[in-house]
């Protein structure tokens, strides 16, 4: 299964250059958030592959315009063609809104997805917006990772681990792939594809080559 990730900024080479056949071939498309809504009707409107999403902290507007032909997965476990996808959007909070935690309110919502976690038997992919902590997240409090992702994947031990919200554009260089204890991490900015098959993840083969074209 072909898998397409994106998040933080809108990809010129998707949206202002757009041909249906860059889509071909995509089984599943998810977004980490961050991205207008309006970008993601689009994209739904252009495959036959279903567009998934949590919120990142700055989508407060999916309130009044919620991306149409998307499928929300905060605080769910959804399953694709057998693959079990847990969602849980958000940043650390550090200012008043929505769609920004504290580590103990994302442990709570954690605790809440017990019986999901217990009747799917945990799950396969772990989609976030905020990275996980000091897993390539930023050592100021916007960008600080949560600690609870942590805990999820040495407990469920999932196969990918997808986040965005550190964007790779930023000063410091950001890891687009990296590895956790049995799972693999991927940073979506913009778009990253992979399979769900692959034991070794290249940003050469996916990430960089694609991005150039």
């Amino acid at each position: 299964m072909r898998i397409m990730v994106i998040a933080d900024e809108e990809s010129r080479y998707l949206w202002d250059f757009f041909d249906k056949s860059k889509l071909e071939g995509i089984d599943l498309i998810i977004s980490c958030g961050d991205l207008h809504p309006y970008y993601l009707s689009f994209l739904a409107t252009f495959t036959s592959a279903p567009v998934l999403y949590v919120h990142g902290n700055h989508d407060q507007k999916y309130e009044r315009i919620p991306p149409e032909g998307c499928i929300c997965i905060d605080d769910k476990i959804y399953v694709h063609n057998g693959v079990r996808i847990l969602g849980l959007g958000g940043s650390m909070r550090y200012r008043p809104g929505s769609h920004q935690y504290t580590e103990r309110e994302m442990r709570r919502r954690i605790f809440r997805l017990g019986l999901p976690l217990l009747w799917h038997r945990g799950f396969d992919i772990l989609v976030t917006h905020a990275p996980a902590y000091q897993l390539n997240d930023g050592r100021d409090l916007p960008h600080q990772g949560f600690k609870s992702f942590l805990w999820l994947m040495e407990k469920f031990k999932p196969k990918f681990f997808l986040h965005g919200h550190v964007h790779m554009s930023y000063g410091r260089q950001h890891k687009r792939c990296d590895r956790y204890q049995n799972t693999l991490v991927i940073n979506a900015y913009e778009r990253y594809v992979f399979d769900f098959e692959d034991e070794v993840l290249s940003p050469l083969l996916y990430g960089k080559i694609v991005s150039e074209k």
